[in-house]
């Protein structure tokens, strides 16, 4: 019961999973907090949680790696599917964010065709480009480099000790947005 069955024959070890996302959430985090300092020229923390990771890419990431696997190698598949997947759970999370803590972690109301200023094509195009970076270059060497690590690392151990983080900072996350 370690492996999720995926597409036809593909699995994929939902441990690998877990530390895919904060591998990828800790990557979202670095690109947001630059994006942010580029724009206002000092740190921000663009992210939700008080630690060093978006969820959001996290989870995006984790979602595409599931899904896109049998388009690799086709990068029109690969950049419409992605687009598409990221643009929905960016709606979606923007939605769910704004109704249970009334704030808008982002808005795109300014960009050329957003929907809502919660998505905007600029983004959706990014996204697309992105899913293409993942899922041809920068998965393939991040799993490589896992597989590596897992034979000198207790990653049952690393596990437990970052769910136990993320749950804490989630917890102190939530009590501030809420109070």
């Amino acid at each position: 019961m370690n492996d999720i069955a995926v597409i036809k024959n593909t699995k994929v070890k939902i441990k690998d999973l877990i530390i895919y996302f904060y591998i990828y959430a800790f990557i979202g985090w670095i690109l947001e907090i630059t994006y942010a300092f580029l724009i206002h020229k000092q740190f921000v923390n663009r992210g939700f949680l008080f630690g060093p990771i978006c969820p959001i890419y996290g989870l995006g990431a984790v979602i595409l790696i599931l899904f896109l696997g049998p388009y690799k190698g086709k990068a029109g598949k690969e950049f419409f599917y992605s687009a598409l997947a990221f643009t929905i759970f960016e709606y979606i999370s923007s939605y769910m964010l704004e109704a249970i803590f009334n704030i808008r972690w982002w808005d795109y109301s300014n960009d050329f065709m957003n929907l809502q200023g919660r998505v905007s094509i600029a983004y959706s195009i990014i996204w697309g480009a992105m899913g293409i970076m993942l899922i041809e270059g920068i998965h393939p060497a991040i799993e490589k480099l896992l597989n590596k690590i897992k034979k000198h690392v207790n990653i049952n151990s690393v596990l437990i000790v970052t769910i136990i983080i993320l749950i804490i900072d989630l917890i102190f996350s939530v009590m501030k947005y809420v109070s």
